[in-house]
């Protein structure tokens, strides 16, 4: 391992002295160790760039931290990242899981960091282009509006483009903005609050922008976001950002990981990410009925485009793909309609093929349709392509607008010709014999009359190989770390979910808290335990009432909607005035309306589900009482996860063992954690399941607990 140079560790201790001295602040050693840990792992990155590990070498470069709340992590990985990786040539990138906890790094860690020890580092928020107004689409509706043509708006979801007063109005009124400087095109930036269906019009993505070649490109909001990134010493992302970045190869919006070190903040909800955004599927008829739309919309196209030899002989090759996609679909939805009728899942909307296996028949047919969306793939490429090089040229034979509507248009139709390419490729993939299956399932979505369809799905069960793939073997250096991140008191389980070797750098580092002083968790006997829950559910609305403060902030968590609900409607008449219920209200109101209650001293209930049981931060009198309705055991008829289960059952492990219980222990520590938010803070857990004393495996999430006094 390199040793920190010295020249870096007088920055960083000098930089933390400094921090301190400015908030009148006591070092924490928790803080400390964490400073340490991440500095000294990444002084092991080679100067000259990327050094993955070998098979079966520790992991240079990259470390995992487990730092309680109250330890001060943002400003640890802050001190000990930003000289190193000024020292390396690098940036450093980082990801978080949450908007509020990128506000606080934005708007309140970094600004303290930066006041306190003059440091000269600069700090950008990195966005995707969804989040920026192409000059390009506002002119096109201004165009429309100005010529009052409410027809067909070749938009990438191609609705008719009627707009209100009111949306006008705001057009315009962007418009003038941009043209004086007063907005850069930030959807965020924007004065006032504007609904999906107001931005939609005025965004596109990467397979509908003309890039480069465009007449707005010096306006371009997005091109000149992405420009700034690349002079600044710090990015801050969120997790989707960052999985869609490295999901296209890395280095597209931000730097490449070659050139980055990644500090993956809240990095426990990192894995499950990773599997939802490589998840796939597709609707039948929504897949037909667009494919149809486009064969008329080609013939719409190829008139416009007549003057253009090159693009005309590019658009007639797409004819012929196009209705081999449309026969081969045709072909197999009947017989996915019947395997979901005939399933024997004791459910008529849904069926889950055990162990991610299609049968050869259907995997067949999937490789058939995958074969012919590949093909349609790659001629809408040369399509775009083309209509690309004829925007380049200074008079095109075909009118600008048309090539510009044309190229939108046609990037539309790539990003649903990929997207299910990706879904057909899934199921056209043999049962792997050596690791996790990939799960494949078909629902049935009844939501809406006239609009029911048929949908697939597949996905990873495991995000471990995504990761260690696309992040981990090709990036500079990493940090992960959360509050949480040991289930059962160990490390191992969260390192094969992100995909690191077992030698991985693993620390948790001191907290603050005096647990057995400040809280206390008790586990009182109601009558009946989370098992059974139509007892369980007649058991709370019983005894939950007497069990509230009544003049401080309580919040209850349940694991399931259905019994909160239900608790719900049997006991608001007994704590009329105080409750408060997840969804009910937006977020901000409903803390709002909470910490209202609590200051008057009215007392207040809060009940949410399990995004309350991470997301929430009350301290003080807000949260002196956390009640945990039941276990926090996931439902056991996901697809992915039953997947995984029948692979871990055919290999010869134990499902419950190794899948749920971890998983609930990670989610029983993170409701836990909502009671201790500051060292002052003080007050009881109460968990209303008694499995955790009666249950052999109770014990050992009680001993992954903090070290609480107990009742």
């Amino acid at each position: 391992m390199s040793k920190l140079p010295d020249a870096i560790k007088q920055q960083i201790q000098d930089g933390y002295r400094q921090f301190l001295a400015q908030g009148g602040l006591k070092p924490r050693l928790g803080q400390r160790q964490m400073i340490a840990v991440i500095a000294n792992a990444l002084s092991a990155i080679e100067e000259s760039g990327v050094n993955p590990p070998e098979p079966g070498s520790t992991s240079s470069g990259i470390c995992v931290v487990e730092a309680g709340t109250g330890t001060g992590k943002t400003i640890a990985y802050l001190l000990a990242a930003l000289p190193l990786a000024e020292h390396l040539g690098k940036q450093v990138v980082i990801a978080t899981g949450t908007i509020a906890l990128q506000e606080q790094l934005l708007n309140k860690d970094i600004p303290a960091l930066i006041a306190s020890t003059g440091w000269n580092y600069s700090f950008l928020m990195a966005k995707g282009r969804g989040r920026y107004l192409c000059p390009l689409r506002l002119d096109q509706c201004l165009a429309t509006i100005d010529a009052k043509q409410g027809g067909e708006f070749l938009f990438e979801d191609e609705l008719t483009f009627n707009p209100d007063k009111r949306v006008i109005k705001t057009y315009q009124s962007m418009a003038t903005s941009l043209e004086k400087g007063d907005w850069d095109g930030d959807r965020d930036h924007w004065e006032a609050i504007i609904s999906d269906a107001d931005w939609q019009p005025l965004t596109i993505d990467r397979r509908q922008c003309v890039g480069r070649r465009c007449r707005f490109i010096r306006e371009c909001c997005f091109f000149n976001a992405r420009d700034q990134l690349e002079d600044a010493d710090c990015l801050v992302v969120n997790h989707d950002l960052l999985m869609a970045d490295l999901a296209v190869g890395g280095g597209v919006i931000l730097p490449a990981p070659d050139k980055s070190i990644y500090v993956v903040d809240e990095a426990h909800r990192l894995p499950d990410k990773a599997i939802n955004h490589f998840t796939a599927n597709a609707r039948m008829a929504g897949t037909l009925n667009w494919l149809r739309k486009l064969e008329r919309q080609l013939q719409t196209i190829t008139q416009q485009s007549a003057a253009e030899a090159e693009l005309m002989r590019h658009l007639d090759r797409l004819v012929d793909p196009v209705a081999k996609v449309i026969d081969a679909v045709s072909l197999v939805q009947p017989l996915l309609m019947a395997q979901l009728e005939e399933s024997d899942q004791g459910s008529k909307t849904r069926h889950r093929f055990v162990n991610g296996d299609i049968g050869v028949g259907l995997r067949r047919q999937a490789s058939d349709i995958a074969a012919a969306f590949g093909l349609l793939v790659t001629r809408l490429q040369a399509v775009t392509d083309t209509l690309q090089n004829s925007l380049s040229v200074a008079h095109p034979a075909t009118p600008l607008v048309d090539l510009e509507n044309a190229l939108q248009l046609v990037g539309t139709w790539q990003n649903r010709a990929e997207s299910a390419l990706e879904l057909w490729d899934y199921f056209s993939q043999p049962v792997s014999e050596t690791g996790p299956q990939m799960a494949r399932w078909l629902t049935f979505d009844e939501s809406a009359i006239g609009d029911s369809d048929l949908q697939l799905f597949a996905s990873p069960t495991y995000g471990g190989h995504i990761l260690r793939e696309r992040l981990f073997d090709c990036c500079a250096g990493a940090v992960l770390t959360s509050a949480t991140l040991r289930m059962l008191n160990r490390f191992d389980d969260f390192i094969k979910r992100v995909g690191l070797p077992e030698n991985v750098a693993c620390h948790a580092v001191s907290g603050v808290f005096n647990y057995p002083q400040a809280a206390v968790l008790s586990v009182p006997d109601i009558g009946a335990d989370g098992s059974d829950p139509l007892e369980h559910t007649r058991a709370l609305i019983d005894k939950l009432p007497g069990m509230l403060d009544s003049d401080r902030g309580t919040l209850v968590l349940f694991s399931s909607k259905r019994q909160m609900q239900d608790v719900v409607a049997g006991v608001e008449n007994a704590i009329s005035g105080q409750l408060l219920v997840q969804n009910d209200l937006p977020l901000i109101q409903l803390l709002s309306k909470h910490k209202e209650a609590v200051d008057a001293g009215r007392g207040s209930v809060i009940f949410g589900l399990a995004s309350f049981a991470e997301g929430i931060d009350l301290p003080g009198d807000y949260c002196t009482h956390v009640i945990i309705a039941k276990l926090p055991f996931s439902v056991p008829d996901d697809p992915v996860t039953a997947t995984l289960s029948d692979w871990l059952e055919k290999s010869g492990g134990n499902p419950f063992m190794q899948l749920a219980l971890p998983e609930a222990s990670l989610k029983l520590n993170q409701a836990c954690g909502r009671l201790l938010r500051t060292e002052q803070d003080s007050g009881k857990i109460t968990v209303l399941d008694r499995r955790l004393l009666t249950k052999r495996y109770g014990a050992a999430l009680l001993n992954a607990l903090p070290p609480f006094r107990r009742e």
